[in-house]
């Protein structure tokens, strides 16, 4: 059997996805939860319902034409991250799923966190899977999370350091918050990152550092007075990414300078912004995945599981 199947319910998207070991390849299934126009995100209680409806459908149709005979073990995210006390419900959803297809198929279950698969996907997207035994700084830069954590690979897994933090708004959310008072779809990443690039302004930031964590609501103040002094949208989109690029350059900078010199990874869905991959790839010579593996996704959680199996089984 060479399938590993990998499931994710987080706030933001319904994913399943298919790990084959033996061609080293994933298909995947994924759809957005659907959030009102002028919406940040939705009510846990409202994921849950909107995963559970969707959930079913996405998985039919990553199964068609697969022999789910060839399913060795099933991986759900549990948890938003792998600390005690995190919780969220919507991941209940992916993780009973997954228990379910794993009793009826008498396979293994395995548990992650969802910021666990975000750095395992960032790491198959790469191609680095050496980093699975090695010591790395990974970033996880989304709506509902702002970390950087020292990661040492332990061949089926991490074991995941805190390093920094957001100490008030996580870098998705100014992203999102900032496009709808520019009137963008939410989620607004992408639409915010084409208004950034027809900027021709010079801009300054200067971010809020504590020690190494970073403070990021104040971009959504300075972004919200551009607008009311009459910048242009194209400007003040510019300044709201150039902000967040900063303020992850100082940490990743602060960061490497007492932990020293190792691999930087940085995944989640901001991460697939391309201002700020190509000024890190250049800097850093740094990790990223591929915008298909960026956002959540249940990719990493697939190739963990496989991993974990592995471990076990020999």
């Amino acid at each position: 059997m060479s399938l590993f199947l990998g499931i994710d319910t987080s706030n933001y998207t319904t994913s399943v996805a298919l790990y084959n070991s033996e061609s080293n390849t994933v298909i995947q299934c994924k759809k957005l939860l659907p959030v009102k126009e002028g919406q940040l995100g939705l009510r846990q209680s409202d994921a849950v319902f909107h995963h559970t409806a969707q959930l079913h459908s996405l998985f039919e149709e990553l199964v068609k034409g697969v022999d789910t005979k060839q399913i060795a073990a099933v991986g759900a995210s549990s948890r938003p991250r792998p600390v005690e006390g995190s919780y969220m419900p919507c991941f209940s959803v992916g993780l009973n799923t997954a228990k379910i297809i794993s009793a009826a198929l008498k396979v293994p279950c395995f548990e992650f966190s969802h910021q666990e698969g975000h750095i395992s996907a960032a790491l198959l997207s790469a191609g680095r899977d050496d980093l699975f035994d090695k010591k790395f700084l990974a970033f996880h830069v989304s709506g509902g999370t702002t970390e950087a954590v020292i990661a040492e690979g332990n061949g089926c897994g991490f074991s995941l350091e805190a390093a920094a933090k957001t100490l008030d708004l996580n870098a998705g959310q100014a992203v999102d918050r900032v496009g709808l008072m520019l009137g963008l779809k939410f989620p607004c990443g992408p639409e915010l990152e084409k208004l950034a690039l027809e900027n021709t302004e010079k801009i300054k930031v200067k971010p809020t550092l504590k020690g190494f964590d970073c403070c990021l609501s104040g971009v959504e103040n300075l972004c919200q007075k551009h607008i009311k002094s009459g910048k242009s949208p194209e400007y003040t989109a510019a300044f709201c990414i150039e902000y967040i690029r900063r303020t992850l350059e100082e940490m990743t900078d602060k960061i490497l300078a007492e932990h020293g010199k190792m691999p930087v990874v940085y995944a989640g869905g901001v991460m697939s912004n391309t201002i700020i991959n190509n000024s890190f790839s250049e800097k850093y010579n740094a990790v990223f995945a591929k915008p298909e593996f960026s956002s959540d996704n249940a990719a990493g959680t697939a190739l963990l599981c496989y991993r974990k199996f592995n471990n076990v089984h020999t």
